[in-house]
């Protein structure tokens, strides 16, 4: 049987449901693995310990031959520490939240636990869950598991990073312009930022949910793209309070790649990528090519459009507020226009490998592959499709049509088979 740290949750869920492994046994090879790795990385804040096994013997009880179990059923699961979770901190690194116990959770870790799951953590984010450093100053900072002296990135940082070092099989972020998509990039891991509209925002500090804030979204980050595909529809759909969630049913039947049109690009033209970046992108549309789809080097034409809207979004006070919705919904306009000649994007995530730690290099180009789909709503996915010479890894993203992420991930998953995707991480091995 395969070790437990470092499986798929899917398989995890599996073999609990056939008692090949108990989710006592899970749930507390988890913790400790925790306990091993995270004084290197500093990526959990709170860990759920006790309670966590209580509930993993209680799963165990209730799994008898004519039970119906979720599909996460006694699978362990981490979350971003700007989800709400009864009982348990929720400070989103921000001191005055650091005696913040809410009465109940988010609705993504709701329907997460409705479906089986166990929360064993909360991880490490910025200020506010926003930011492009991992550092805060109630909790500290996160490391790379593959290299403790470089960041694991954007603002889901400690969800990326302790999921890529086998604490956790599977995760909750949220990605605003690239918050869960650059970190899954820099820790080799598989993410979603799902179309805008799927999945409810409530109860996630500072993410308003509705018309408010459409460029962010709560999604599932995992080490494989199957387990994405497998959270996905435990998260989805209105939940009566976020008034932008669309109620469109995800596709019930595996999409085909034969015959789809692919646009590939490596360079957006903002900011340049590395060799080795650029290369991985070829070599995943390559791939596309081989499982039979029809692949074209092309990008969408108003990428530097998108970038200064993003830009104005940020707090560029040239721009006033009328005129940026003007540009953004003509930026989308063209999206769509680009779109009507192919089913999927492959591009980089970000111009370059994961960053020195608390280096200060973060500027808005880092952002300019990942904030046009904030814009446009696509469903994107990041899957690990290379290593640079520094041995880091190097994600790809695959951005499919609005209400599509069941291509993207199909796509992804396609990739993930020809390159391997995640591989674990020697620093905290």
């Amino acid at each position: 049987m395969r070790d437990i740290i470092g499986a798929p949750a899917g398989w995890l869920a599996r073999a609990i449901r056939t008692k090949k492994v108990s989710s006592l046994e899970v749930v507390r090879a988890h913790l400790e693995h925790i306990h091993t790795v995270n004084p290197r990385l500093n990526a959990v804040v709170f860990a759920t310990g006790e309670s966590a096994l209580k509930q993993a013997r209680a799963a165990d009880r209730r799994n008898k031959s004519k039970s119906v179990l979720g599909p996460l059923h006694g699978v362990p699961f981490t979350a971003k520490d700007i989800f709400d979770t009864a009982g348990l901190p929720t400070t989103a690194g921000l001191r005055m939240l650091r005696s913040n116990i809410p009465d109940r959770d988010a609705t993504v870790v709701a329907r997460m636990r409705a479906a089986g799951a166990i929360l064993i953590g909360k991880t490490l984010c910025p200020p506010g869950g926003v930011d492009g450093d991992s550092w805060n100053s109630l909790h500290g900072g996160t490391r790379n598991p593959y290299d403790i002296a470089r960041s694991p990135g954007a603002s889901s940082s400690g969800e990326a990073a302790i999921i890529a070092a086998g604490g956790s099989p599977a995760g909750l972020g949220s990605d605003s312009g690239g918050s869960i998509r650059m970190p899954a990039h820099y820790c080799g891991i598989a993410a979603l930022k799902p179309t805008t509209g799927l999945v409810p925002s409530t109860g996630a500090y500072a993410l308003p949910g509705g018309l408010s804030d459409p460029r962010s979204q709560v999604g599932p980050m995992a080490r494989f793209v199957s387990d994405l595909a497998l959270m996905l529809p435990v998260l989805v759909g209105p939940d009566g309070v976020d008034s932008g969630v669309v109620p469109v049913p995800l596709a019930k039947r595996t999409p085909k790649l034969k015959g789809l049109r692919v646009a590939w690009y490596s360079d957006d033209g903002i900011a340049k990528p590395t060799a080795a970046i650029a290369a991985a992108v070829r070599a995943s549309a390559h791939a596309l090519a081989e499982a039979g789809c029809v692949i074209t080097e092309a990008r969408p034409p108003a990428l530097h459009e998108a970038h200064q809207v993003t830009l104005g979004y940020w707090g560029d006070k040239r721009m006033s507020h009328e005129r940026l919705y003007r540009r953004w919904d003509a930026f989308r306009t063209e999206m769509l226009g680009f779109m009507t000649g192919f089913d999927l994007i492959v591009s980089p995530v970000a111009p370059d490998i994961a960053p020195l730690y608390r280096s200060k290099v973060v500027t808005p180009n880092m952002y300019s592959y990942t904030s046009p789909y904030s814009l446009s709503g696509n469903p994107c996915v990041v899957v690990r499709a290379g290593t640079s010479h520094e041995g880091l890894p190097i994600g790809v993203q695959v951005v499919a049509r609005n209400w599509h992420d069941d291509v993207a991930l199909r796509a992804a998953y396609a990739i993930e088979r020809a390159f391997g995707g995640w591989r674990p991480a020697s620093v905290v091995g």
